[in-house]
């Protein structure tokens, strides 16, 4: 029998209050452990274009129709323009309703008038101003496939493996002894994941002991209120907005969030939602999805599907607007989600996304002050955990619908999981080494 300090979510939970202790006592020593979450970070980067390589192509091959695939491929799109353009809507609308940024007008200005903060906020906005969504759509073919691979560029990636995927479909029997080895090589990454995935407490104790070390509990008192107008909101839109969605396919949410329980919490701690993209795509298999259907939406989620982004943008905005006595009218902020539903997107995978992001939204309206987001610098790492665990929710979330709605999804394999019993070999997605069938608590 397994025992309970070995279970990774206990591990990962004992780790990230460790990391807010350490951080909290010895402040300088936890900001210095920053390497220690990066690097694990980059040992989950490192696997993540091979695993959706070979995820994705191993899918679209043994898909069939090749209609199936651009059926999924739009229905997944037309699903993540509707819910993320609901998740701006939602954000602006209970901005307007909360007022969060009413009564920090002086600490506004004042922040504007600090040089190091705007000397930090200027890096960001230099970066917003590189920013072009035209380039960004053009960017996603790659002009070197080995250079996609080389730089963990997901959507080069991804397209790379749709393609290829497409040409096996199309090659038939010729192409098996390909996917049989293409197939033990995705056994061989997953073991792989599965020997990381060991480190993952350690990552967890180091992000989290950075954040407290290096921003400090003090430094939420300031813009309490926008942190918690940020994360009540996310947190109704998950357990609102996405279980009605859950609902309307005869499916619950507090299963399914107990299923990717690990996932979260390692989202929490390393402030990362890539850390958790190679297990979701197992994950979302083993809930039911086909593999075709997980490994083409989560990957493709990551870049168009960030619920927990757009609805921290659009409360920043309108909070910057307040803070500074900027009134924006109903046109202005109509205008406002047209131009995130295109910026929301055009960051996806950048270091520091939320604030380029927002710094592009801004310079494009031309209202509000670029340099106001040198208010937001502060607290912007207490809220990227909101952000990025709202996201990987979300993408869960997409994949259930779309392999619900394309008759892709497997009853009696979601029934196994949601009980906590191993999947028979017959109703197996794929036999995946190295990770255990199904990391559920028994009901």
């Amino acid at each position: 029998m397994k025992r309970w300090y070995s279970n990774l979510t206990v591990q990962v939970l004992t780790a990230i209050a460790l990391g807010v202790l350490v951080g909290g006592l010895f402040p300088t020593f936890g900001a210095a452990l920053k390497p220690v979450a990066d690097t694990f970070i980059s040992l989950i980067k490192m696997l993540i274009a091979p695993i959706i390589f070979l995820t994705v192509t191993l899918g679209i091959a043994g898909m069939g129709s090749m209609k199936k695939v651009g059926r999924v491929g739009g229905k997944a799109l037309l699903y993540f323009e509707i819910v993320t353009t609901l998740a701006l809507a939602i954000g602006i609308g209970v901005a307007n309703l909360t007022q969060p940024g009413a009564g920090v007008q002086a600490t506004a200005q004042a922040v504007l008038h600090d040089s190091k903060k705007a000397e930090e906020a200027a890096k960001f906005t230099e970066k917003a101003g590189e920013m072009n969504w035209v380039e960004f759509f053009t960017h996603i073919v790659p002009d070197n496939v080995v250079g996609a691979f080389a730089k963990g560029d997901i959507l080069q990636v991804l397209l790379f493996a749709i393609l290829f995927g497409l040409a096996l479909n199309k090659l038939g029997e010729t192409a098996q002894p390909l996917v049989k080895t293409f197939d033990r090589l995705s056994h061989a990454m997953f073991t792989v994941l599965g020997m990381v995935m060991k480190l993952a407490p350690i990552g967890a104790f180091g992000g989290m002991a950075f954040t407290i070390g290096k921003y400090g509990i003090a430094t939420l008192l300031l813009l309490g209120k926008l942190m918690l107008v940020v994360y009540v909101t996310m947190f109704l839109f998950i357990f609102v907005v996405l279980n009605l969605i859950l609902r309307y396919y005869n499916l619950r949410l507090m299963p399914y969030l107990s299923f990717i329980k690990e996932e979260i919490l390692l989202v929490l701690g390393t402030s990362s939602s890539e850390s958790a993209l190679p297990r979701m795509i197992d994950k979302m298999e083993r809930y039911g999805c086909s593999r075709s259907v997980a490994g083409l939406v989560i990957p493709t989620g990551y870049s168009f599907n960030l619920d927990g982004t757009s609805i921290y943008l659009s409360i920043a905005v309108i909070f910057l607007a307040q803070a500074f006595n900027i009134h924006l009218g109903l046109s202005q902020q109509l205008s406002l989600i047209a131009i995130l539903v295109v910026t929301s997107k055009g960051a996806a995978g950048v270091t520091g996304s939320g604030f380029i992001v927002l710094a592009s939204t801004l310079a494009a309206t031309k209202v509000i002050p670029v340099e106001s987001v040198a208010l937001l610098l502060g607290v912007d790492r207490f809220m990227s955990e909101a952000r990025a665990i709202t996201n990987v929710i979300g993408n869960g979330i997409a994949t259930l619908v779309v392999a619900k709605s394309e008759g892709e999804f497997d009853e009696a394999r979601h029934r196994l999981a949601l009980q906590g019993c191993a999947v028979p070999e017959a109703l197996r997605p794929e036999p995946v080494a190295g990770l255990p069938l199904v990391e559920v608590a028994r009901h």
